[in-house]
C-alpha cells in the first residue's frame, strides 16, 4: 500500500472516530475525554476504491521535553515525517485556538501535503469555524462529519490527486479479489502475536526492541498504552503482526472507564491473536492476575509463551527459575511443559530466544496427528490405565479417536457414554496425548462424541419377521 495518510491535531477534535470510520470498523478507543490516543495506530483506509495507509496519533501538544506529552508530540511527529499526505483535524464548532495556527504553521514546514478538514460540521453549529479556517493559509477545506460519514466524497476528492502523485493507481477488481481470496488460504501468512500483560512490566519496550525502533511510546508511568497497537516485522524472512496492549489488572480494580475500553481492546487482542506472550516482571513472576491472563489465554485456545522480563536484575537466577517452574506445575497444569523465555527488553537480551519459542509454539498449534496414530495411542492408553468403572457397574469404552482441527489441535474421540467419562479421566488423557506427541505448553482440547448407531430407528430382522406374521395373520 504506497500511499499513506496521517491524521492529526489538537486533542478531542475526533481524530480517532475519523480513524474508525475510514478504516471501516472500531480499531481506535473513542471518549469523550481529551487525550485518549496516546500512541500513533496504524491500519488500512479505504474511500470508495481509494485505499491508503491509515494513521491515527495522538493530540498536538506545546511539548517538547522528555514528558509524557513530549514523547507523544514526538510521535506524531515521526508520522507526519512518513506520511504522502496530513490531514490537519479541526474542530468547526469550537473554531480556531491559538496553538493551531502554531501548528498550522509548523506542517506548512514539515509535512508534503496537507488536507485541512473540519470535523463536526453536521448543521449549522460549525458554519463559524469554516470561515476561520481559511485564516490558517492550508488552502480550501474539507467540512465533514466523522461520526455520521458525511463529507467522505469531498475528502476523496481531496485526497484522489495526492495519491496519484505519490504513485497510486486503482487495482483491477478481478485481480485484486483473486489476491484476497488467495491471501486468506495461505497458511504461510503473517503470524498474529499480541503481547500482553500486567501494566508497567515493559511490554512496550519488548516490542520496540524487537522491531528495532521506537515505534510505541513507552516511560516510567503506568498504563501508558491504552490502544491494542499493531506493526508490522519480518523475523528471518516471516511476516509478524505484533500487537502491544494495554496492561490488564483485576477486573474489581478497573474504575475508569476509558481504562475498561482498554482492556476490552486487550482481550480482543488476545482473542484474534494466534500467538500470545505473556511479559511477567522478574522478581514478582506469576502472581493472580498473571495466572487469570495465562488461564484467559488457554480457554482461548491460543499458543502462550511466557517472558520474564527485566531479568538482568535478578541476582539469584537458579532459585528464580525453581520458583517459576514450581508456580507453572502447581497452578496452570492445563499448559504443562509452557514455553519460558527469560529476557532484558531494556538491554535487548534474550530477543532470538523468545521469538524462536514462539515459532516453535506457533508451529505446536498448527501440528495435526495422523489418524492411526492416535488410535493406537488411544489403544495404549486405555491398556495402560483402563477407564474406571461408571454407576451402571460397566466400563465407558473409548472406540475410535480422530483430530477434529488444529489450532489448537482438537482431538474427538467417539463413545456410546460420552457423559458418563469422569473429568478426571479427561485430564488424563490430554496429559498422556501431551507426552506422546511431544505437545509441551500448547492448549488440547477433547471432544467426546457419542458414536451414532447405524441401526437407530431400524427394526431387527426378527422383528421385521413378527410384524409381518402380525400383519398377515400367520
Amino acid at each position: 500500500m504506497g500511499f499513506t495518510v496521517a491524521i492529526v491535531g489538537r486533542p478531542n477534535v475526533g481524530k480517532s472516530t475519523l480513524f474508525n470510520r475510514l478504516a471501516g470498523r472500531r480499531r481506535a478507543i473513542v471518549h469523550d475525554r481529551p487525550g485518549v490516543t496516546r500512541d500513533r495506530r496504524e491500519g488500512e483506509g479505504a474511500i470508495a476504491d481509494l485505499r491508503f495507509k491509515l494513521v491515527d496519533t495522538a493530540g498536538m501538544e506545546q511539548a517538547f521535553d522528555d514528558s509524557l506529552a513530549g514523547r507523544m508530540r514526538a510521535q506524531t511527529e515521526r508520522a507526519i515525517a512518513a506520511a504522502d499526505a496530513v490531514l490537519f483535524l479541526i474542530d468547526a464548532r469550537e473554531g480556531i485556538l491559538p496553538a493551531e495556527a502554531d501548528f498550522a504553521r509548523h506542517l506548512r514546514r514539515r509535512a508534503r501535503k496537507v488536507v485541512l478538514v473540519a470535523n463536526k460540521c453536521e448543521g449549522r453549529a460549525g458554519l463559524p469555524g469554516l470561515i476561520e479556517a481559511h485564516a490558517l493559509g492550508l488552502g480550501d477545506l474539507v467540512a465533514i462529519s466523522a461520526e455520521h460519514g458525511e463529507g467522505m466524497g469531498e475528502l476523496y476528492d481531496a485526497l484522489l490527486p495526492l495519491a496519484r502523485a505519490a504513485g497510486w493507481t486503482p487495482p483491477p477488481e478481478e485481480e485484486g479479489a483473486t489476491e484476497q481470496s488467495a491471501a486468506d488460504t495461505d497458511e504461510s501468512g503473517p503470524i498474529d502475536i499480541a503481547i500482553v500483560g500486567r501494566p508497567n512490566v515493559g511490554k512496550s519496550t519488548l516490542v520496540n526492541r524487537l522491531l528495532g525502533e521506537e515505534r510505541m511510546l513507552t516511560g516510567p508511568e503506568p498504563g501508558v498504552t491504552r490502544d491494542a497497537i499493531r506493526a508490522e516485522w519480518i523475523y528471518k524472512g516471516r511476516r509478524v503482526r505484533l500487537v502491544d496492549t494495554a496492561g490488564l489488572r483485576r477486573r474489581a480494580r478497573v474504575i475508569d472507564a476509558v481504562e475498561k475500553l482498554a482492556a476490552a481492546d486487550a482481550l480482543d487482542a488476545i482473542r484474534l491473536a494466534q500467538v500470545v506472550v505473556l511479559v511477567v516482571e522478574a522478581g514478582a513472576i506469576l502472581d493472580k492476575q498473571d495466572l487469570a491472563i495465562a488461564d484467559h489465554v488457554a480457554e482461548e485456545g491460543r499458543a502462550l509463551v511466557i517472558a520474564v522480563n527485566k531479568w538482568d536484575a535478578v541476582r539469584d537466577r537458579a532459585a528464580e527459575l525453581g520458583r517459576l517452574r514450581d508456580r507453572l506445575e502447581t497452578s496452570l497444569p492445563q499448559l504443562r511443559g509452557l514455553a519460558t523465555v527469560t529476557v532484558s527488553a531494556r538491554k535487548g537480551q534474550g530477543m532470538d530466544a523468545l521469538m524462536n519459542a514462539v515459532l516453535r509454539a506457533y508451529a505446536l498449534w498448527n501440528h495435526r496427528i495422523p489418524t492411526a496414530e492416535l488410535n493406537r495411542w488411544l489403544e495404549g492408553a486405555t491398556e495402560r490405565h483402563p477407564p474406571p468403572a461408571t454407576m451402571g457397574g460397566g466400563r465407558v469404552r473409548l472406540r475410535y479417536a480422530t483430530q477434529a482441527k488444529t489450532r489448537p489441535p482438537t482431538i474427538a474421540i467417539f463413545t456410546q457414554r460420552a457423559a458418563e467419562l469422569p473429568d478426571s479421566y479427561a485430564r488424563y488423557l490430554v496429559n498422556d496425548l501431551r507426552e506422546s506427541f511431544d505437545l509441551p505448553g500448547v492448549p488440547i482440547r477433547l471432544a467426546l462424541r457419542k458414536r451414532a448407531n447405524p441401526f437407530a430407528g431400524e427394526e431387527t430382522p426378527r422383528a421385521k419377521r413378527s410384524g409381518e406374521r402380525r400383519r398377515t395373520g400367520r
